[in-house]
């Protein structure tokens, strides 16, 4: 799966957690640049997308990702 594909699931993940059809991520997008994400929310994302694509982050994996992209390379090196 390329990181394009995750980018455009993830995003999906993020309307549906955030209740918000309008919300456009890309792989440069931080929680600065989206309203509803906040600390609840990231610990919900991180859940959903976890869930979604049957995969584990440690603390550390979490707390290193930068920015969206970084979480989206994460889970393609999880996937293999």
């Amino acid at each position: 799966m390329e990181v394009n594909e995750i980018i455009s699931q993830v995003n999906t993940i993020f309307k549906d957690v955030l209740d918000n059809d309008e919300v456009v991520i890309s792989a440069d997008s931080t929680a600065n640049d989206v309203d509803e994400w906040d600390s609840l929310t990231h610990i919900q994302l991180i859940v959903a997308i976890e869930k979604h694509f049957k995969i584990r982050f440690s603390s550390g994996e979490i707390q290193g990702f930068k920015n969206v992209g970084e979480m989206c390379a994460a889970i393609k090196n999880k996937l293999g």
